[in-house]
């Protein structure tokens, strides 16, 4: 039950997200959409570190973790060099779906 709980608070997110999955519609999404996807990605990185464990790089981990304590400016900060050919946004959306399917794959074991 309670990875049925976290999938679908997962799937909330990625939806926010994939609504504004390019550059520009990121950093228009309302704060608080972008807020609750942050709390979301707390919550189930804290909850289920252990099944985590081994799936997210650390630099994942790190993007992760920098975009929890501060959304907002997470996006504002300049992208280094090897983000600047993916989106910081998508690097986010990527990781939520990794831990969506992580957690869909536990499950079905």
């Amino acid at each position: 039950k309670d990875l049925l709980e976290s999938i679908s608070a997962l799937k909330s997110a990625v939806t926010v997200l994939s609504k504004h999955n390019s550059a520009s519609a990121f950093l228009q999404m309302p704060r608080t959409h972008m807020l609750g996807v942050a709390a979301t990605m707390q919550n189930e990185l804290s909850k289920h570190s252990s099944l985590l464990e081994g799936v997210l790089t650390r630099s994942e981990r790190r993007a992760a973790a920098a975009f929890v304590q501060s959304p907002q400016d997470y996006f504002d900060a300049a992208p280094t060099f090897k983000q600047s050919y993916a989106p910081q946004s998508g690097e986010i959306f990527g990781i939520l779906r990794q831990m969506k399917e992580t957690f869909e794959a536990n499950l079905a074991a």
